[in-house]
């Protein structure tokens, strides 16, 4: 299945596609190369556009990061959601067994990519950086894709996928505020 018929069906039919993509044979380099990479540079380009070409302006003011300023903090971005995945399917299949489910790695790799295909797309608002808070919208939805994905492929009973869900994203949450922090030492800011 390619990416964009895989990125629709877990947007739009999530609960048809968490089965498939269990059943999927994968390693976390095909995950990788083949989906959280390519997605990932979604929110790296469009913050990239907004911040150094568009720029935020008000009231006659115009900012805008300067070009290779830019150029790092989309290479850092991008490098620091990668890692982010990563580290979260780490903390899903650590967390897993404390909510009677399974633990299992490449499991809580494919939930923590597919689950996060609605924030990654969801990153095209910072193409215009005033919209840019427009995309906690898609990371909620993120957030609601784990909870249909946890019993599935973590096999967390349904009771308590809930709870593993809110767990989840709080440490999703801590984790984005690690990679805010790193990302403004990177910019000296």
């Amino acid at each position: 299945m390619n990416i964009i018929q895989r990125a629709q069906q877990v947007l739009l039919k999530p609960k048809l596609a968490w089965p498939e993509v269990e059943a999927e044979p994968a390693d976390v380099i095909s995950l990788f190369k083949n989906y959280v990479c390519i997605l990932a540079i979604v929110p790296a380009v469009a913050g990239f556009i907004g911040l150094s070409l568009i720029g935020v302006g008000a009231f006659g003011v115009n900012f805008r990061v300067p070009i290779f300023t830019g150029l790092g903090q989309m290479v850092a971005s991008y490098v620091m959601s990668l890692a982010m995945i990563y580290v979260l399917a780490l903390f899903i299949d650590a967390l897993a067994p404390s909510f009677n489910g399974t633990k299992n790695p490449l499991s809580a790799l494919k939930l923590a990519a597919y689950a996060s295909t609605a924030a990654f797309l969801g990153g095209v608002f910072s193409i215009i950086p005033l919209l840019a808070l427009l995309g906690v919208i898609p990371a909620l939805y993120s957030i609601y894709l784990v909870y249909t994905g946890a019993p599935v492929l973590m096999k967390i009973p349904q009771d308590k996928a809930a709870v593993f869900t809110v767990v989840v994203a709080v440490g999703g949450l801590i984790g984005i505020c690690i990679v805010g922090w790193g990302m403004s030492v990177f910019s000296g800011r």
